[in-house]
């Protein structure tokens, strides 16, 4: 986590940006979808009550979510592709779906730097995967991005 110091000398979080939030109630909502099947409206407004959430993080979210579902296919394959050892089903809820929001991100036509995403992403795991699923996360759309920089003949910033 990013962190800063205060006069007094003391290291406080750097405060989380709307996307940031976003993202975290994003995946908070993909999960629940994913490990009970609920709908995921009616998921993303009993969360973004619950964190009391801005409009502009529920649009965000609403987005994401929205993307995710609608391409979750592609987005899967994308997952059996980059992380060819583990099957998609034996991942744990919280590393599947931080893969799925962030390869959704990193598809053609995102506006988000990919750098950003997998920094977001490796985020998000250490928040709330097990203790190597940052790590895991970060090798899995590492792999992506090279692959993704080879096809274009291009570096992605």
């Amino acid at each position: 986590m990013d962190t800063r110091t205060t006069p007094t000398g003391r290291r406080e979080p750097k405060p989380k940006t709307h996307q940031h939030k976003a993202r975290t109630l994003a995946l908070q909502v993909l999960y629940e979808v994913d490990v009970s099947r609920h709908d995921w409206q009616v998921s993303l407004t009993t969360h973004a009550k619950a964190t009391e959430a801005s409009g502009r993080v529920i649009a965000m979210a609403s987005f994401i979510v929205d993307g995710v579902c609608t391409s979750l296919e592609s987005v899967d394959v994308l997952i059996v592709k980059y992380a060819p050892m583990w099957p998609l089903e034996q991942l744990s809820p919280v590393d599947r779906n931080v893969l799925r929001l962030a390869l959704f991100e990193l598809m053609p036509g995102s506006d988000v730097p990919p750098r950003v995403v997998i920094n977001e992403a490796v985020e998000l795991a250490k928040d709330f995967g097990g203790a190597a699923s940052s790590r895991f996360v970060n090798g899995v759309l590492g792999a992506a991005l090279a692959e993704l920089e080879l096809t274009s003949n291009t570096k992605i910033d």
